[in-house]
């Protein structure tokens, strides 16, 4: 082996290595925003819930009220 295939070798080795490094940071990101995603949608189901739970109880509530009706408290 000669000089110059030892050189080639090494930054090979050293490319190679960044790649596995580039590649873990990309697989922990890739967790991190499923987890993200993930708990999102349990937010978001947990407000539709909630939203449906709401819009059931307004017509029990008896009448409507429009907001244009209502004024502000000052006066």
């Amino acid at each position: 082996m000669n000089d110059m295939d030892a050189h080639t070798d090494t930054d090979t080795d050293r490319r190679l290595e960044a790649l596995e490094i580039k590649a873990s940071f990309a697989d922990d990101l890739l967790e991190e925003l499923n987890r993200t995603v993930a708990r999102q949608q349990l937010q978001i189901q947990h407000l539709q819930q909630q939203l449906r739970a709401l819009q059931e109880q307004l017509p029990a509530a008896g009448t409507t009220r429009s907001l244009h009706d209502e004024l502000p408290p000052h006066y």
